[in-house]
């Protein structure tokens, strides 16, 4: 969107151009069918945005109201708002958008140059931009309706709309958008549309933005006061359910992160406790397990050497005997056969019947 040096004598800041965004659409509401329209087209990947862009689905098919009849395929527009003015630089940059725009595709030459077109939208008369154009350029400015001039000898067509000039038959509601509206019958004649529009989420965005501009000139007609306290209800609703979604948010945020620490104590408390139970209970069973099997495979080995170490003992003792006894043919024969030596170890009692 295009950052503005805003002029203004007012102490409130006005969001104008979400309701300029909601007006075009209700000035061009018949031919809706026909037309796409995008608020803030961006431009590439840079913080570069077209202010509004209406792409007409139809080509060939004309738009009948005063302020699109210019229109082609592809229709740029640049609005500033009552406080600000349409300079030169302005217009260029504009340009600019409209070069990049048509540039900005995958396809050669998929956006025809002559398929665009550029609106300029102010509330007062741009002097000086017309001027320039017409010493620098040569271009001359037609009126081609109230309030709209084309500009005669750019290959894209152009045309300025000066909101305060427009009819107010015909563009009663664009006319309107402004922080001074002075015609009390034209007030009269907007609340008694808007009451006939009640509902339609343009409307009501564009109203209030004019109650919200011209609150204390609304506030003097007669017979206003309770379509105007609707509309102010409706803002203070609005400005309720925003304050409601901002204390949601950050009370949901709060609340989570004060959830998650009380829930990471709890748990962790209550995970020790389980874990600890949990533990002692598998470590008695395995320690038991893993006890009785060790037991086991050490009371076998040490009985085993236990074992081999008192046969050992026998056989040297049995041999020791024999010898004595001058038994050598006893010795030879039990080396070499078990059964004969178990039973001259019972013999001589080194083992037990």
């Amino acid at each position: 969107m295009t950052v503005e040096k805003t002029r203004t004598n007012s102490s409130e800041s006005f969001q104008w151009h979400p309701a300029f965004y909601a007006e075009i659409q209700i000035e061009l509401e018949e031919e809706r069918e026909n037309l796409i329209f995008e608020n803030e087209h961006q431009l590439g990947t840079k913080p570069m945005e077209i202010d509004v862009l209406v792409i007409k689905k139809k080509r060939e098919t004309p738009v009948s109201k005063n302020i699109g009849r210019i229109f082609r395929k592809y229709n740029i527009i640049e609005y500033k708002s009552p406080t600000d003015y349409m300079s030169i630089n302005d217009f260029y940059k504009v340009c600019g958008y409209a070069f990049f725009y048509k540039s900005d595709t995958v396809r050669e030459d998929e956006i025809p140059v002559d398929q665009i077109t550029i609106s300029l939208v102010s509330r007062s008369y741009p002097r000086k931009l017309i001027q320039h154009l017409q010493k620098f350029w040569g271009w001359r400015t037609d009126v081609f309706d109230e309030g709209i001039y084309y500009v005669q000898g750019f290959k894209i067509p152009i045309q300025i709309i000066v909101t305060e000039q427009l009819s107010k038959e015909k563009n009663l509601w664009l006319r309107s958008l402004t922080d001074r509206i002075k015609d009390q019958n034209d007030m009269k004649r907007l609340l008694n549309e808007y009451r006939e529009k009640k509902g339609n989420i343009l409307y009501e965005s564009v109203m209030q933005m004019i109650i919200r501009a011209n609150k204390e000139k609304f506030k003097e007609v007669d017979c206003m006061c309770e379509a105007l306290d609707e509309i102010i209800k409706m803002q203070f609703e609005e400005k309720l359910r925003d304050r409601l979604k901002e204390g949601y948010k950050s009370g949901y945020g709060v609340g989570m992160l004060l959830g998650v620490q009380h829930g990471m104590k709890e748990g962790m408390q209550q995970g020790m406790q389980q874990g600890m139970q949990q533990g002692m209970e598998q470590g008695m069973q395995q320690g038991m397990e893993q006890g009785i099997q060790q037991g086991m495979e050490q009371g076998m080995q040490q009985g085993m050497e236990q074992g081999i170490q008192q046969s050992t003992h026998n056989i040297n003792s049995l041999i020791l005997r024999l010898a004595e006894l001058g038994r050598t043919d006893d010795i030879i024969k039990s080396a070499s056969d078990a059964e004969y030596q178990e039973k001259l170890l019972r013999e001589f009692g080194f083992v037990k019947e």
